[in-house]
């Protein structure tokens, strides 16, 4: 039976490192993992305790196509709490994870063929979606002196019909600031694109606060998750806020492609966006791990390392080191016991000199881990 050109998408590096390190495991290996970007941590105690009596009390079957209204209340209500904005909840929408929030964005915004630009390095799946999807992925190579991130100079000639920026970054860490965010906002609508922003990383900030695109505009898509601050990755459970206008259009291709999101995931959000005191404390575990990263990673000898103002990665320039970074990432692995990422997921072109390390393990296993690249690299000399 013949496939598709549309599913010709290219694997998540990533998930092969994932299988490699489990393979060391099961043959008896410790392995310290910072290839994944997956909070060491569970659901919020209050998450899993509504969970219970929810199954106790309800089938958990269908919700509403756009999401339980109170958790769109919720939603809503954040970014008052966050950035000061009445947002109408009735904007929000509740998706199968940030994943399933592309796929309804990409769909409602473009036709067969349109480009939309993302910058590179980025977060490999948006190339890939909007391949499978039949679109144009445009890759914007973003320079280190932008903080890895597009500006509005960028987007001359590209002739886009979207845009997609994610703040804080994935694989940088890196964030976008208010002028800068509204600079890439105005240039995106002065070309008649699309903005979308990626912010599923909010609240995993240390320095300055995170600038959602709401801020500046009404006219655009965000796409968000509780994958990330809420430690809920495997829940598949995210939002998306989207013009008044928009809302209707999304419901119809929501209720044809998924229905719903899990009933019992949408009870368990809920009740995590009320355990603020135990994500606070897992915030100040990254933050830990964060400082002893940006100490330990140069002592190692990873020097050219992006500025990680938010999520739980580092970003190294390792071009000093090596030209396969995906070869250099096995012989870590093999060699160190500690699993990490090669760029080439994140940036085609540049990430065979890149590797990204993600602190969002416990504290004990990254201070081992950083202890493990030490010795791995004055071995390697």
């Amino acid at each position: 039976m013949r496939n598709s050109t549309r599913s010709r998408v290219d694997p998540f590096i990533v998930m092969d490192v994932m299988e490699a390190a489990r393979k060391a495991e099961e043959a008896g290996r410790h392995i310290i993992h910072m290839e994944v970007g997956q909070p060491g941590t569970g659901a919020p105690r209050g998450a899993i305790e509504a969970l219970k009596g929810a199954l106790d009390a309800d089938a958990l079957g269908y919700t509403v196509s756009l999401g339980l209204p109170a958790l769109r209340r919720r939603i809503a209500q954040l970014y008052g709490e966050r950035h000061n904005l009445d947002l109408n909840p009735e904007r929000v929408i509740v998706t199968s994870g940030s994943s399933g929030g592309f796929l309804l964005t990409f769909t409602a915004l473009f036709d067969t063929g349109d480009r939309v630009g993302i910058g590179a390095p980025g977060y490999p799946s948006y190339r890939q979606i909007l391949r499978a999807l039949d679109l144009v992925p445009v890759d914007i190579e973003t320079a280190v002196k932008n903080r890895y991130q597009p500006v509005p100079a960028d987007l001359a000639g590209l002739d886009l019909a979207g845009l997609m920026v994610a703040s804080p970054a994935n694989p940088t860490g890196t964030m976008l600031g208010h002028d800068a965010m509204a600079g890439l906002i105005g240039a995106t609508q002065e070309a008649g694109a699309s903005f979308i922003s990626d912010e599923i990383y909010h609240g995993l900030e240390y320095e300055a606060k995170a600038v959602t695109a709401l801020e500046i505009s009404d006219d655009v898509y965000v796409i968000n998750s509780f994958s990330k601050y809420y430690s809920m990755t495997g829940w598949r459970i995210g939002w998306m806020v989207v013009p008044e206008d928009h809302v209707r259009v999304l419901e119809r291709i929501s209720q044809n492609m998924f229905i719903c999101a899990p009933h019992a995931s949408q009870v368990a959000a809920l009740a995590a966006m009320e355990c603020d005191e135990e994500l606070q404390a897992n915030l100040r575990v990254y933050a830990e791990n964060r400082r002893l990263m940006l100490e330990g990673l140069p002592k190692a000898g990873f020097t050219r390392i992006a500025p990680p103002d938010g999520a739980f990665y580092v970003y190294a320039d390792v071009s000093d080191l090596t030209s396969d970074s995906r070869a250099f990432a096995a012989e870590i692995l093999e060699k160190a016991g500690v699993a990490v990422t090669p760029g080439l997921d994140f940036d085609p072109v540049r990430g065979a000199t890149t590797l990204r390390f993600s602190y969002a393990r416990s504290t004990a296993d990254i201070a081992e881990g950083l202890d493990r690249l030490a010795r791995f690299m004055a071995a390697r000399g």
